[in-house]
């Protein structure tokens, strides 16, 4: 909502102010803990986010608008991402055999093999910063609120997403 919209500004309260600081300094905290995981496994978080979307995906491959949209990543981020771990041996683009322009990001064996392995520190580390530090309860309230914040935040569809991010739209 624009500032010329509203006529007063809906100050947050001090519980409002308190949650809303507790979420900053704790997903911080958070994103750097898992980020330091990744890296004493030779991975940024960004690489670890690519191998999850490419291994789960169909014979473990995504166009590149397809990953663009998954990662939130612009298309010039996501091509250097990409150059990067195709040096690395995980991942190697493949052109769309049904579009020119288009180009598939595949994970390569070593990705594989190296997202099988890293998925258990990752996994570890998540239960342990996040997962047992609440309840069942806890937990399902918390991903019952961020699953409102995700679905009114994403209501662009997937089409104009990909435009936004630098790629043509897609049928």
């Amino acid at each position: 909502m624009s500032a010329e919209a509203t006529t007063e500004t809906r100050w947050l309260t001090d519980a409002e102010q308190r949650s809303w600081r507790a979420y900053l300094a704790g997903s911080r905290l958070l994103m750097h803990s898992l980020e330091r995981g990744h890296q004493q496994n030779g991975l940024s978080s960004t690489d670890y986010e690519i191998l999850v979307q490419l291994s789960e995906a169909p014979d473990h491959q995504l166009r590149m608008s397809q990953l663009a949209i998954a990662t939130l990543l612009e298309k010039s981020r996501l091509s250097h991402q990409i150059t990067r771990m195709e040096r690395a041996g995980l991942i190697e683009r493949r052109p769309c055999p049904d579009d020119r322009r288009g180009q598939f990001a595949v994970l390569t064996e070593q990705g594989w093999e190296t997202i099988q392995r890293v998925a258990v520190y990752h996994v570890e580390q998540v239960r342990e910063a996040f997962v047992d530090r609440m309840s069942a309860e806890q937990l399902a309230v918390l991903g019952e609120a961020f699953q409102q914040v995700i679905d009114g935040i994403r209501k662009l569809p997937p089409t104009e997403c990909a435009e936004r991010l630098g790629y043509e739209a897609e049928e």
